[in-house]
């Protein structure tokens, strides 16, 4: 028995990195998952990997900033495994600027992909929930959206406090329908986006970010998937409006 036996999730920004990493043990939990990226080949990679093992797993092409690309990927749950059980807002970019660096341009693709993205997600994806009778709405914002920082990611930081506060909305307005919401922080985690962030103008190396932790590593996506499980499971079934702080005991200092 899966943890995630008989239900059926969406998962943004899944052809790669933590996404992925959701994609697969979801899959390996039980679930029936619909995954949706920008990146068509690495996604219909990550499908084939899911369908080798026996999972049920299906990748469609999500811009996150298109209100059509949801639509479409919220149908295509509901019409290829009958319904949408679980939605995890997963995408996201990061982008290092100094706020007087910063160009407007950037700040609203920054926005449009971190913060409307989750908003269009989470609207597309009502309807199909309230038709389960109830859902979970996974969304990972950062521990950037919780605490201040020094190295440039204003526009980042503000995107993903919005995405916890909208998190907050979203568990209040919609719990009397038994769809619940919860958000996801994570530290610093061994994925492509860390990679890139490292790439801009006062990012730290590998080894400053292990001494800002207290447990003394960088995260693995597993930790954040096995976290992300649990909220999408019937074990969070008390567990709404709250956020999730997965980073190594770094917000603790």
């Amino acid at each position: 028995m899966g943890r995630l036996d008989g239900k059926v999730a969406l998962i943004s920004g899944g052809a790669r990195g933590q996404g992925a990493t959701e994609a697969r043990m979801f899959a390996a939990e039980g679930a029936c998952v619909v995954f949706g990226d920008l990146l068509d080949d690495e996604g219909r990679q990550v499908e084939a990997e899911i369908r080798e093992l026996g999972g049920q797993a299906t990748y469609v092409h999500l811009d996150v900033t298109s209100a059509a690309d949801w639509e479409a990927a919220v149908n295509a749950a509901v019409a290829e495994y009958g319904k949408l059980n679980v939605l995890v807002n997963n995408a996201g970019i990061v982008l290092g600027r100094s706020i007087e660096e910063m160009t407007v341009a950037e700040w609203d693709r920054i926005f449009d992909v971190n913060a409307k993205g989750v908003f269009l997600g989470t609207k597309a994806g009502l309807g199909a929930m309230r038709d389960a009778d109830g859902g979970s709405i996974i969304n990972i914002s950062s521990t950037a959206g919780l605490v201040g920082n020094d190295y440039n990611l204003a526009a980042y930081s503000s995107t993903k406090g919005a995405v916890r506060l909208f998190t907050k909305a979203t568990a209040v307005q919609h719990a009397s329908e038994g769809i619940r919401c919860n958000s996801v922080h994570p530290g610093p985690i061994d994925t492509p986006m860390l990679q890139e962030s490292r790439r801009s103008r006062g990012a730290l190396s590998d080894d400053e970010q292990r001494r800002r932790v207290p447990l003394g590593r960088i995260g693995r996506p597993e930790d954040i998937a096995y976290a992300v499980i649990y909220l999408a499971s019937d074990e969070a079934s008390f567990v709404t409006g709250s956020e999730v702080v997965i980073d190594g005991g770094r917000t603790a200092m």
